[in-house]
Parts: C-alpha cells; sequence; structure tokens
C-alpha cells in the first residue's frame, strides 16, 4: 500500500543528491537497493524504527527495510517497511514519495522492492545491493523476478557516501563522544575498592542511559589483568581500570577509553600514561584534510617504535560514524579484517577518526587512551576531550 497516495515529488532530501549521484556513476549503479540499518538510516536523514532497534526478528522471518533511490531520479525513491510505521510516516512523513509500511518479514518487502523497480522502469537496471545485509530468501526473490537485471556489490559506495560527515552527523558524534566521557568519568568515580567489574558496567549502563545516550558495550580491566570481560573480579587499593565503552546518540557512536586509579598513581604509572599519550599526540599532529591516511599512521608508529614501550603496545586508527569501523578505512586486518583502502588517501574535512593506543603491560596492567576527532581544514577537533589523565576511582 501507498500511504501517501498523490505524492509524486521528493522533498527534503536529507543527503547530498549530487555526491550520491556521482558515487554511484563511478561504482556503476541505476539503483540503490539499501537494506542495512545504518544505510537505510543514512538514506532516510536519521530515521530508525524503534521497534525493531535491539532485534530484527519476529515471527518465522525478520523485519528488513528497504530503501530504493534511483540515480537523478529522487522522484521514484521508495521506503518499504514494517506494517506498523505507518504511525510514524502519519507523525514525521518520510520524504520518499513511494512508502510501503506494509511488511512482516524478508519475502513481502522483497517482493513490494521488486514490484516498485518494475514500475519505474528499472527491471533490468545495474541494481546495487548490500551483500552482507540482504537475505538469502530475499536475494533468491529478487534475482528469480528480475533475471535481467545486473546485482552490484554497493557496500564501498556506501561506505563512500557515509565517509564525508554532514554538520548534523558531526553534532551527534560530538554529543555522543561528550555523554560517554561525562558516564565513563562519572563511573570511575562512583566505584571504590570492592566494586566488581560486573557491578562497574552496570553503573556505567545506567549513566549512559540517564544521560540520553544508547548503552552498547563495556570493555573493562581491573588491576595487572588484560582480560576486559565482566566478572566478580574487584578493584583494589593502587590499581588501575580501563574503561573503554561504546554507546551511541540517535545511531552515531561514541567509543572512548579513560582510565581510572583507585589512590593515586606513582611515577611509572604516570610514565607509561605519557608514553601512550605521546604515540596519541604524533598521530593527531598529522591529522589534517589533504594528508595521506598512510602517513597520519605511519608517524605515529614510528614514535612508538621509538619508545621503550613499543614491544608490549599496539596503535591503530580507524573511520567511525554510524557503525565503529567505517570508512576511511586507514589500516589492513588492524585489528579487523578489511583493507586499508583509504591509507593511500589523502584525509577529507568532516571524516571522522578513531585514534587508540592500546598497551598490555606485563605487571601494571591494560593502559590506553582512545579518541574520537574530525578532521578539519586546519587540523582536527577533539569529542570529548577530558579525563585524559589518571582519574580516581571512590570520590563520588
Amino acid at each position: 500500500m501507498n500511504i501517501a497516495p498523490g505524492k509524486t515529488e521528493a522533498s527534503g532530501i536529507p543527503f547530498d543528491q549530487v555526491r550520491v549521484d556521482r558515487l554511484m556513476e563511478e561504482a556503476g549503479i541505476d539503483v540503490l537497493f539499501a537494506t542495512s540499518k545504518h544505510n537505510t538510516q543514512y538514506l532516510l536523514g536519521g530515521y530508525k524504527f524503534i521497534f525493531f532497534a535491539a532485534m530484527d526478528a519476529i515471527g518465522h522471518s525478520r523485519y528488513l527495510p528497504i530503501v530504493l533511490y534511483e540515480k537523478g531520479g529522487p522522484e521514484h525513491a521508495a521506503y518499504i517497511g514494517n506494517k506498523m510505521e505507518g504511525g510514524e510516516h502519519e507523525n514525521h512523513p518520510f520524504w520518499t514519495p513511494t512508502l510501503h509500511a506494509a511488511c512482516w518479514g524478508t519475502l513481502d518487502a522483497a517482493n513490494l522492492a521488486v514490484e516498485h523497480l518494475q514500475k519505474i522502469g528499472k527491471g533490468a537496471a545495474r541494481i546495487g545491493i548490500e551483500p552482507a545485509f540482504l537475505p538469502s530468501d530475499a536475494y533468491s526473490l529478487i534475482r528469480k523476478a528480475l533475471p535481467d537485471a545486473k546485482l552490484i556489490d554497493a557496500t564501498g559506495m556506501l561506505e563512500r557516501m557515509r565517509a564525508v560527515k554532514t554538520e548534523a552527523e558531526l553534532e551527534k558524534l560530538r554529543i555522543a563522544s561528550e555523554l560517554i566521557t561525562d558516564s565513563m568519568l562519572a563511573t570511575i568515580a562512583w566505584a571504590r575498592e570492592g566494586t566488581t567489574k560486573t557491578d562497574i558496567i552496570e553503573q556505567l549502563r545506567r549513566e549512559e542511559t540517564n544521560r540520553g545516550a544508547h548503552f552498547e558495550y563495556c570493555l573493562l580491566t581491573l588491576g595487572a589483568s588484560h582480560n576486559r570481560a565482566a566478572s566478580s573480579q574487584t578493584w583494589k587499593q593502587g590499581e588501575v581500570l580501563s574503561i573503554d565503552s561504546g554507546g551511541n546518540y540517535h545511531g552515531y557512536i561514541g567509543d572512548l577509553c579513560r582510565m581510572g586509579i583507585l589512590g593515586e598513581p606513582d611515577a611509572e604509572l604516570e610514565d607509561l600514561l605519557s608514553e601512550v599519550e605521546s604515540v596519541q599526540q604524533a598521530a593527531f599532529s598529522k591529522v589534517k584534510a589533504g594528508t595521506l591516511g598512510g602517513d597520519m599512521i605511519a608517524h605515529a608508529e614510528s614514535v612508538l617504535k621509538a619508545s621503550k614501550v613499543a614491544a608490549f603496545t599496539d596503535f591503530f586508527a580507524h573511520g567511525m560514524g554510524l557503525i565503529t569501523h567505517e570508512a576511511p578505512f586507514l589500516m589492513t586486518n588492524h585489528p579487523v579484517t578489511y583493507e586499508g583502502t583509504y591509507a593511500a588517501k589523502p584525509l577529507e574535512k568532516n571524516m571522522v577518526l578513531s585514534v587508540e593506543t592500546t598497551m598490555l603491560h606485563p605487571t601494571r596492567g591494560f593502559i590506553k587512551l582512545e579518541d574520537t576527532v574530525e578532521v578539519t581544514g586546519t587540523g582536527y577537533a577533539m569529542f570529548g576531550d577530558r579525563g585524559r589523565g589518571w582519574n580516581r576511582g571512590g570520590v563520588a
């Protein structure tokens, strides 16, 4: 069903149409067939259906949102969603001229998408799909129903689309980082001797939720341990705490790491964290629009290599936004398995990077800083820029 009858023109397109059309042309794509939550959210201007925010499964199938966008033809755009999304449209209308809020599973959604493509004369077009986010039953239906269509992997094109953030996206990423940082610092101050890792993680969940962020995970270490999973281990006087949390604000990720200490840091701990900070600062010094991504990586790695902690310390950086690792991809298989395809390309204004240096000290524990920076024309802007030293526990 089209519950936007009579709407034949697109208005309020929430993305840079000229840029998206250019990227589609370069990728040889006539029509986008987006099915991942992050790309449908992007193409819909930030919208994500709350009912399926935590899990896609329902009944015998799953939720499958689909955004269809024809290159140069926004008047033919369509959103295919769940039957309950009609209410979302009534309150906050989708920009797409066609809306089918009618589905409960993958096959009915895919069938409506096929019918729409045939209706707009694109049954034999070059269709850009997301293989990793298109269920096999839906793929089989599309392949059978559109035998003359050429299905193209649009993953890279969509990654390039999201690589350069809008001002609205930058603001959401900044807020996410601020909320996560404030939550971590409050949690460190709250925790005291005898507090378990599980209790600390649950306290962080409450802190993030109460600030309006959506908690996703917390990787936590105490003392000399390098194990970051929840447990009954307790924090003891003089021990370090490493708290690495990811949460999101309206879908945009905040992912940072800060350090805590129960008591006062000794000279060795001060020195170790300063070594980590030196590598971070080396990376920051090369962050600027126009700098090759690989040059930033190489400079930070050279500073780390010359450090006395190099044998047990690691550095990496990656793009982030709607997902934790996205373009620009700067390093190959380090630690996530993808190619560092952006290492030889210049950083662009409004890209966002996560920069992290991790020390697995043999006796003092897990010592890490992770920061989020925006690439600017003159350098960088840091989000959540506080609490980057030794934060005292048990002081709240």
